[in-house]
């Protein structure tokens, strides 16, 4: 009985890491019969897990979504990782998540082995986060975005710009990109012809989605995250500056922020950022530690030599 036990388990394990598995596969895996494989889907079935089989050459098994979510098997990096993803959402960043991770989390600590729950412990004690007052999305909008981008169907939906004008786009969306406490989506806009990154929180999803498409390459060497990343430094934020960095353009690249500078010469580059808020700006570009001219635009400037004229009253008296 505890070597049927032991193999369900790994059979389980083996259907919820892949998402397609032929009998024999399973039969070779397992060093079992393929007659074997039948019935401990069957037991599994039972169980509560809907495995899902089809039929002839090509066909083969499938777990798939069913009424009620059966128990689910994590190894040890899985459990640790599934635990500090819950504890960082219940920071928030997705609309009314919060309290649900905490449930979540404290279910998976209780069962957790002794040394796993003491590296989630320590992760957690020792890793801090800072909130932003990012605005949060529903999760059933990521949800469908995120099922949409996989099935390849194209999106419709009305999107607010930085001047508050509403559009309706036409979308085949490629990725969900989570970065700084804000979801983008990158996709291919089909009314405009070209790749957009849009803000979720500026999307409002309309019914029904538009048609199925063949996916796209992305531009450049396909890195998202890399053409997230470029875009923000841009055209996505309300304002838009240029500083010019008095430090080489290698060292600043070395610093952990992603930084895209061009060099004027050995001891200067240019830094070419956005953001929403142009004191939050003045603030991030002095933690770059370097000394730095704005060249565009005058609020940044103004408020730059703002917070100057703050530092230099705090220390007056000294």
């Amino acid at each position: 009985m505890l070597e049927t036990s032991a193999r369900l388990l790994k059979l389980l394990s083996l259907l919820q890491a892949h998402r397609d598995w032929s009998g024999p596969e399973l039969s070779t895996r397992l060093g079992v019969s393929t007659r074997t494989i039948r019935n401990d889907v069957e037991r599994l079935r039972s169980l509560g897990y809907p495995v899902h089989a089809t039929p002839g050459v090509a066909g083969g098994y499938r777990l798939g979504a069913g009424a009620a979510l059966p128990p689910l098997l994590l190894d040890d990096e899985e459990a640790v990782a599934v635990a500090v993803g819950l504890g960082r959402a219940a920071g928030g960043g997705v609309e009314g998540i919060e309290e649900t991770s905490v449930r979540a989390l404290a279910k998976l600590e209780q069962v957790l082995p002794s040394r796993l729950r003491r590296r989630v412990s320590a992760l957690n004690a020792y890793t801090v986060q800072i909130p932003g007052n990012a605005p949060s999305v529903p999760p059933e909008v990521l949800t469908t975005i995120a099922n949409a981008a996989r099935d390849h169907e194209g999106l419709r939906f009305d999107y607010t710009g930085h001047e508050g004008d509403a559009t309706m786009r036409n979308v085949e969306p490629h990725r969900l990109v989570h970065r700084r406490g804000r979801w983008y989506l990158v996709g291919y806009d089909v009314d405009r012809g070209g790749w957009r990154t849009f803000r979720v929180d500026r999307m409002r999803l309309r019914t029904p989605s538009g048609p199925r498409f063949t996916p796209r390459e992305l531009p450049g060497d396909g890195d998202v995250a890399a053409y997230v990343e470029k875009g923000l430094n841009t055209a996505m934020w309300r304002y838009r500056a240029t500083v010019l960095l008095h430090a080489p353009a290698e060292r600043m690249r070395e610093l952990p922020l992603g930084l895209e500078v061009e060099p004027v010469d050995e001891a200067t580059c240019l830094l070419k950022l956005g953001g929403d808020d142009v004191n939050g700006m003045a603030v991030w570009i002095g933690f770059l530690g370097v000394d730095f001219e704005v060249l565009d635009p005058p609020e940044l400037a103004e408020h730059v030599l703002r917070l100057s004229e703050r530092y230099r009253r705090a220390v007056s008296g000294r």
